[in-house]
């Protein structure tokens, strides 16, 4: 038998987010961003449920790779576009979108033979990762142009703060400089994530790009999934496997974090760090065992983690635990560790079994 930790990946509720991403951008062409092996819900199988999107956005080769070769035909972008000339070819072989974002790509451009690429040029407007400098944008448009060196060019940019409610100023500056920058060129945009699509409808241009609204949690620190309409596309699971009963002054796992102060009946649950929970998630976290909300206890392991069972009617052996999922938030497990729920989804570990249901 298997380890009983498994995801299981709702490729209806994959479906349902993609409306409220249309609802919220109708007249926006969306491009699905699909990066860490989709926010760790497996690459194919969300594809599947996305696949009327008008385009996809990764970061690996390889996973764009595997897209084209299942057949899909939309355009498929690399958000760090490509890191060597000797890409370029596999780039024109599969007929794949590169952001461009600094001037060596420029240069790798000018020295190849494959200068009809599609190209999404990339505004450093206040993020400071990646992006052209706003002074090199006119003369890298102008080289590109004068070349001849893409088939298509559109522009982007990516905002810092749109998730946080009191950075609005920071989102309008980087917007207005984006578009002074950019006046008078006659291209395509691409500005807005997740939270900007539901925040900042101004943003919303010709591509909107969403990443974790597809996969139902929330951009937001003050705004729940559920209170956005989004769906939970993954529950992780996983069952009990021993019982012990405490008396008052036991300690529980690695240093002894939780101290019973009462008698007590806890779980051992065969999911830990190493299947991508975090290992930094304190005592009281919140679970769903058999149903019923419970707490984790003490220090996640590598591979197992501590559950209270006080009030837990029918627990034993084999009872189903819930990690995350529709009535325990991925987003209320991220609040609790300290942590988002990116990093949760985008850590699940490949050991787990990905269930999919339709």
């Amino acid at each position: 038998m298997p380890r009983p930790t498994q995801a299981f990946i709702d490729l209806s509720a994959l479906a349902h987010n993609l409306t409220i991403v249309r609802q919220h951008a109708p007249h926006a062409r969306i491009m699905a961003v699909l990066k860490a092996n989709a926010y760790g819900h497996g690459l194919l199988h969300t594809a599947s449920a996305l696949k009327d999107v008008d385009g996809f956005a990764l970061l690996e080769l390889d996973a764009a790779i595997c897209l084209r070769n299942a057949g899909y035909q939309q355009p498929i972008l690399l958000l760090e576009g490509f890191f060597s000339i000797e890409e370029l070819a596999l780039f024109k072989q599969y007929q794949l979108s590169a952001v461009i974002h600094h001037t060596e790509q420029i240069a790798m451009l000018s020295d190849s033979k494959y200068p009809d690429l599609d190209l999404f040029l990339k505004i450093n407007t206040g993020m400071n990762r990646l992006g052209l400098a706003l002074e090199q944008f006119p003369q890298t448009i102008r080289k590109l142009t004068e070349n001849q060196r893409a088939k298509r060019i559109t522009l982007m940019t990516h905002f810092a703060c749109a998730d946080d409610p009191a950075e609005e100023e920071n989102v309008m500056r980087q917007l207005e400089s984006f578009q002074a920058v950019t006046k008078g060129c006659d291209y395509p945009r691409s500005l807005a994530n997740s939270a900007a699509i539901i925040r900042y409808p101004q943003t919303h241009t010709d591509w909107v790009r969403p990443g974790i609204m597809l996969y139902g949690a929330s951009p937001f620190p003050d705004k729940t999934a559920l209170a956005l309409n989004l769906q939970p596309a993954m529950t992780l699971s996983s069952k009990i496997i021993a019982i012990h009963d405490l008396k008052a002054g036991d300690r529980v796992g690695y240093h002894g974090l939780f101290q019973a102060n009462h008698p007590m009946r806890i779980g051992i649950v065969t999911c830990g760090y190493a299947d991508g929970y975090p290992r930094h998630a304190p005592t009281n976290t919140p679970v769903l065992v058999n149903n019923q909300r419970s707490r984790l206890l003490g220090r996640v392991s590598m591979d197992m983690l501590a559950v209270d069972l006080t009030g837990i009617e029918n627990a034993g052996l084999n009872t189903p635990v819930v990690l995350w999922g529709k009535e325990i938030p991925v987003d209320e497990v991220a609040q609790s560790a300290e942590t988002t729920s990116y990093e949760l989804l985008c850590a699940l570990a490949p050991r787990v079994e990905r269930i999919v249901s339709l």
